[in-house]
């Protein structure tokens, strides 16, 4: 089994892992980042509030919403990631070894190759995982209350619970959401906010750098004081996730919310501020109506939620390489040939 694979073995489960963890925050944090509306502004809600709010007018369900295409994703994404970062950072090592023989550095991947490796990383998982994304926005931010029957185009049921509770529209599923999505804008409507995501290849690319620039510098001080790398925990590689998480999502939270709404469904009448043609026009028209502000909507949850979650795939991804490594190293003809942790 290849160092690559093992890799992309474990950033799946520790990707699945901390996705069931912090789903609900997920959820709440996208309706936050696609909310429009200059009067909901001034009253928001605080996190636990909305999430109250959730589960009083929709139930426990719509906080998991898009939960099964999200684990799917998420498994694929961190799979691809893991997988492509081992790929190109073995030959970054390679390639640092063979300068190091020309005279040229002392041997090691330096912060600007593990920035670019990341970001060649980030580019492939975004290409190959963007559909899986839109359909997953799509689920969290569909509200029970706004359900729309199938059978006609698009006819909206009246909100009175009076009459919801005499029709009752269809769960909305994956299936609904992949047909609403392609009803929009056929294939290519899987690839809304492919740019701005593209560009935030740039957050784990800061978090890997931060990570392995924190990792790099603990382990040279527990070899300097005789514990060697294997005295590194499970709760300072959480530690160092977060700190690494928390650094990137500050910087790059913006194009995360410019790429929710342009995932989200578009509303072509009415008002105009909820329907964007595309990057640019998005970010003109929330200029505009919304101001700086709303590039900054819900990111006290996000800062939660993602160093959570990115705590917690540290911490459960490195544990799953060790394992995994500790059992092949048993079997010499399937050991995998790389450094320890």
């Amino acid at each position: 089994m290849s160092d690559a694979l093992i890799n992309g073995l474990a950033g799946a489960g520790g990707g699945i892992i901390a996705q069931l963890i912090t789903y609900p925050l997920q959820t709440v944090n996208t309706r936050q980042q696609t909310e429009r509306d200059p009067k909901k502004n001034k009253n928001n809600l605080g996190t636990l509030e909305q999430m109250c709010q959730v589960v009083k007018h929709e139930g426990w369900e719509r906080l998991y919403g898009g939960l099964t295409p999200s684990l799917v994703g998420t498994a694929a994404s961190q799979g691809v990631y893991y997988y492509f970062y081992q790929i190109f950072r073995n030959k970054a090592e390679v390639a640092a070894l063979e300068q190091k023989r020309k005279g040229i550095g002392d041997g090691s991947v330096g912060m600007l190759s593990s920035l670019i490796v990341a970001a060649l990383s980030g580019c492939v998982n975004v290409l190959l995982t963007n559909p899986m994304w839109v359909v997953v926005t799509r689920m969290q931010t569909h509200k029970k209350e706004s359900d729309r029957t199938f059978s006609g185009e698009g006819l909206s049921i009246n909100t009175d619970p009076t009459v919801l509770s005499a029709v009752e529209p269809p769960p909305y599923g994956t299936s609904h959401a992949i047909q609403e999505v392609y009803g929009e804008a056929g294939v290519w409507g899987f690839w809304k906010g492919v740019l701005p995501t593209l560009i935030m290849v740039s957050n784990p690319s800061i978090q890997f750098m931060l990570y392995e620039a924190m990792l790099a510098k603990l382990k040279k001080k527990r070899a300097l004081s005789q514990k060697g790398s294997d005295g590194i925990t499970a709760l300072e590689i959480f530690l160092l996730g977060a700190l690494a998480k928390l650094g990137a999502t500050v910087v790059t939270y913006p194009l995360l919310v410019v790429k929710a709404r342009l995932q989200a469904k578009q509303i072509k009448t009415g008002d105009k501020r909820h329907h964007y043609k595309g990057t640019r026009d998005a970010i003109i028209k929330m200029i505009r109506y919304e101001g700086f502000y709303g590039f900054y909507k819900g990111m006290s949850t996000k800062i939660v939620q993602s160093v959570l979650a990115g705590a917690v795939l540290f911490m459960v991804k490195e544990e799953l390489v060790k394992g995994t490594r500790f059992l092949l190293a048993k079997n010499p003809t399937n050991a995998v040939k790389s450094k320890p942790l």
